[in-house]
């Protein structure tokens, strides 16, 4: 691998005064993202005012994403995501970054992963039980919520009942979309204004962090828990000696929850619809469930005898059509096992729902 900067650099056209490139980041990210390798090794869009630099050289984008003591994180755009999201796992540099990522290990320890897996089940069943035979349904919405259900009741560790989990289901979608809009079009001031949308994010923004904040001052009051929460109320700065603070912790949950429900949907979609372009793949695919299921729930001990649907998941990052902003990265941890263990179950639910009923005349 080559250790010199890309030899080919250059320019993205079609700028616009003050935004630069955001719009198209906003509007058609794919379409503009993958026209930059024409451009150069080495391309340089505007973010707003400021100037970002996308590497398309593969050997350039691995020491990148592996030299992350050289390639640390930092700059306008990393300033801004901040105000946004805190210091938390993603938004760290590198020394802070290691510690953080360190207290939240045990929580994706295969023990854990068992207890997620659970949770996959309760939720697919609760989904698919509503579907009808003929019935129409938007998949990726469908598959967006399913998602969010799932990581914000794994990541809180609470039930599918709790007022809690409801509050942050309800208000992460109006969160997660003024965070994006805020970062990919840096209009400032404009956001302060008492507009419609500004209103509706700073109440979800308010409902979100009381009801994080509930659900922390819970696990406050009744240590002893092994959940992600509880992992984050125990954790010490092994440099400063100090332990993460309230606002800390909820940033680090904020993260982790965002992060992990629609990138998730969003890949689990596109695999379902590639599978639905290519018949046999798909034949395949159902073929493995029902030789290593046998009807039964999937678990993860069973993730062994699905090769042929393990690469079908591995395949849709790769894409670089799924996830633009992932590609060849893959996503989160949590995203990644999801994905798994949500194709397993919707491809069984599928399969028993067109298999003939013995008891029907």
């Amino acid at each position: 691998m080559s250790a010199t900067l890309p030899s080919r650099t250059g320019k993205a056209p079609g700028a616009w005064p003050l935004l630069g490139h955001a719009w198209q980041l906003h509007a058609r990210p794919l379409e503009f993202l993958s026209s930059l390798p024409a451009h150069g090794d080495l391309v340089r869009i505007g973010m707003g005012p400021w100037p970002a630099y996308v590497v398309c050289e593969p050997d350039a984008a691995h020491r990148m994403l592996t030299d992350s003591r050289t390639f640390d994180k930092g700059g306008p755009f990393f300033d801004k995501a901040r105000g946004l999201f805190g210091s938390s796992l993603p938004m760290a540099g590198w020394q802070e970054h290691r510690w953080q990522r360190r207290q939240m290990q045990p929580a994706f320890q295969s023990d854990r992963i068992e207890r997620y897996a659970l949770v996959m089940g309760e939720e697919v069943d609760r989904m698919t039980g509503r579907w009808r035979a003929g019935q129409r349904l938007d998949v990726t919405a469908a598959l967006t919520t399913l998602t969010l259900r799932i990581v914000t009741r794994s990541v809180l560790a609470a039930e599918a009942q709790d007022e809690a989990v409801a509050e942050v289901q309800e208000s992460l979608h109006t969160v997660i979309d003024g965070i994006y809009q805020r970062v990919m079009l840096p209009l400032g001031p404009l956001y302060r204004l008492p507009t419609p949308a500004n209103r509706r994010y700073r109440h979800a923004c308010d409902r979100l962090h009381r009801a994080i904040d509930g659900i922390i001052a819970a696990r406050r009051a009744a240590p002893g828990g092994n959940d992600l929460v509880s992992m984050l109320l125990t954790a010490v700065n092994d440099d400063t000696g100090e332990p993460m603070s309230d606002v800390d912790i909820r940033d680090q949950l904020m993260v982790m929850i965002g992060a992990g429900f629609e990138t998730t949907a969003n890949s689990l979609a596109f695999a379902l619809w590639l599978l639905s372009q290519h018949p046999e793949a798909e034949a395949r695919v159902h073929d493995e469930v029902d030789r290593t299921l046998a009807g039964r729930t999937a678990t993860t001990a069973d993730l062994d005898g699905l090769t042929y649907t393990r690469r079908v998941v591995n395949e849709v990052p790769l894409t670089g059509k799924a996830l633009p902003f992932l590609a060849k990265g893959g996503s989160s941890m949590v995203a990644n096992w999801l994905m798994v263990g949500l194709l397993i179950r919707i491809s069984d639910s599928a399969r028993r729902r067109h298999e003939p009923d013995p008891h029907r005349p």
